[in-house]
């Protein structure tokens, strides 16, 4: 399937049908099937893939393991599948008590539908957040309420059937599950719990997708979502710290599956093979040696964030565990994480039922400044950015935002730090510390009102390249509305610490960053 050129790319997504273009549905959705087209959808499980989960979720991940084609109407569905989908609604329905109430509770109000970035971006009805899980309750109201048994249509029920299969495959993977919606929702819907069981649903009859499948393998086998080998992890660090020592002439020597370390740290693996991930990385590298932080790495779990999230609420929890499980094999007394944001909206909001209490370990407390994180009392696992802006509040690291200088910044609140954990105040607090050019983007587009990049959820694959596009729309015109007005030419996202201004005792006299790139500020 052939990618859109990026000159195309961009006529399309900002002069094609959308909100933004003025774009208005001339039919009822009821009547509009959902038709799949390269660029609009993601590509199915590998076949072997799909085998690898069944042998340890063969219910969660259910149909037969197959080669199938989304654009055919022929998808080798199992035997009964609308049984299958129903009996599975069914117990989800007795298990979730907020979906019930999520199910009946909607007055379609409207009051979500234009806070979507999809919807901004695409123009289709059926991003609306209120519609999408129409696409859900009109099956539920069919099937599990009387009036939709008597009534039918009228009472706004649906049959479950391939038609209705097809528009939930199309539009729960057009939700990044961002909850911005909800936000905005006067009876607290959480419409991104909705796709996660529309999706969960799917997953039943073998109706899935291979970014997220084969990212969740990846972590159950090695550790971490890109299959990265115990030794090649390591090797990729090393070679990070190579180029701190090349930058800065201070050579720093991280441990890995060291036994009674006082702190375990779990990143992204994305931040230790690729741009612009592990200049992150390079920050915590550069952080922990200066503070002389007691910690070491596990390259066997080697990966924070969660695919699983994005699957079903087995896989979420199965993957979940192998954090405490290292931390308990490797005796530490809590754990630090990296940026990821579903690694947080795992731990912020299911860790602690799913795999906890961590009774074996102890509630963090910083063994600089003696700040004791009891928000993380029960989970025992504390953010990098929380941790660093206590750093920096404290005084314990030294700091040059002169070094960036040539940079002006805007920031970018990811949705599951910000909206899912409330991390707002601290990753702010370090920018403004780091560098002297800083600019907020409007008002309603940060914070807990933050827009979407439009890629998280497993759906930051190219096969979707305009669809990503469309949906990050709103926060690109957010960004556009302060470079325009301020000559932002960087948007930062959470981070630990830059590199760049952090001042190491020792270090050589330095001209360039940890992108060996020249650095403002710097004198003779």
């Amino acid at each position: 399937m052939a990618i859109m050129k990026a000159d195309k790319l961009g006529v399309s997504v900002a002069k094609g049908p959308s909100m933004m273009t003025g774009a208005i549905p001339k039919n009822d959705w009821w009547d509009v099937p959902a038709e799949f087209k390269p660029g609009k959808y993601c590509y199915p499980a590998k076949q072997e893939i799909h085998e690898y989960h069944q042998k340890s979720l063969p219910k969660e991940l259910g149909g037969q393991p197959r080669v199938w084609d989304p654009e055919s109407d022929n998808w080798l569905l199992p035997e009964g599948w609308e049984a299958i989908i129903l009996n599975g609604l069914k117990e989800r329905l007795d298990k979730f008590r907020s979906l019930k109430i999520f199910m009946d509770c909607c007055v379609r109000c409207g009051a979500c539908a234009d806070k979507c970035h999809f919807f901004l971006g695409t123009g289709d009805p059926k991003n609306m957040p209120v519609l999408r899980a129409e696409l859900l309750r009109s099956v539920y109201r069919n099937d599990f309420t009387l009036a939709g048994k008597l009534l039918g249509k009228m009472a706004g029920g649906r049959p479950m059937t391939f038609g209705v299969l097809k528009e939930w495959f199309m539009y729960f993977y057009q939700c990044t599950e961002c909850r911005r919606c909800s936000v905005f929702c006067p009876y607290g819907i959480d419409t991104a719990e909705i796709t996660m069981m529309g999706r969960e649903l799917l997953h039943l009859v073998g109706v899935n997708t291979n970014w997220i499948l084969e990212p969740a393998a990846n972590s159950n086998r090695t550790g971490n979502h890109m299959g990265l080998q115990p030794h090649t992890f390591k090797d990729n660090i090393m070679y990070l710290c190579d180029d701190i020592e090349e930058i800065t002439g201070i050579r720093v020597e991280p441990t890995f599956n060291r036994k009674g370390a006082e702190v375990l740290f779990i990143t992204p693996s994305a931040d230790v093979f690729a741009e612009p991930g592990i200049y992150t990385a390079m920050g915590y590298l550069l952080l922990f040696h200066h503070i002389g932080l007691d910690y070491t790495f596990s390259t066997y779990a080697s990966e924070g964030g969660n695919f699983g999230l994005f699957t079903n609420n087995e896989l979420m929890k199965k993957l979940n565990a192998k954090m405490y499980a290292e931390a308990k094999r490797l005796e530490v007394k809590w754990i630090l994480g990296g940026e990821c944001g579903h690694m947080w909206r795992v731990l912020h909001q299911y860790m602690d039922t799913m795999n906890g209490p961590a009774d074996f370990l102890q509630v963090p407390t910083s063994p600089i400044t003696g700040t004791r994180f009891d928000n993380a009392a029960s989970t025992k696992m504390v953010h990098i950015s929380e941790f660093t802006a206590d750093l920096i509040k404290h005084g314990k690291v030294k700091l040059d935002p002169k070094r960036n200088d040539h940079r002006t910044v805007t920031w970018h609140d990811s949705c599951n730090t910000a909206r899912a954990m409330g991390l707002l105040d601290e990753p702010r607090y370090v920018m403004q510390n780091v560098c002297n050019n800083f600019h907020e983007m409007p008002e309603n587009t940060i914070r807990e009102s933050t827009f979407c990049c439009g890629s998280g959820t497993g759906l930051n694959t190219d096969e979707i390249m305009e669809l990503r596009m469309r949906a990050g729309l709103p926060r690109a015109n957010a960004v556009k509305y302060v470079r325009d007005r301020h000559e932002v030419d960087t948007l930062a996202c959470v981070c630990a610490i830059d590199g760049n201004a952090l001042v190491m005792e020792g270090e050589k006299e330095r001209e360039t960053g940890l992108r060996f790139e020249p650095l403002a500020g710097m004198e003779g």
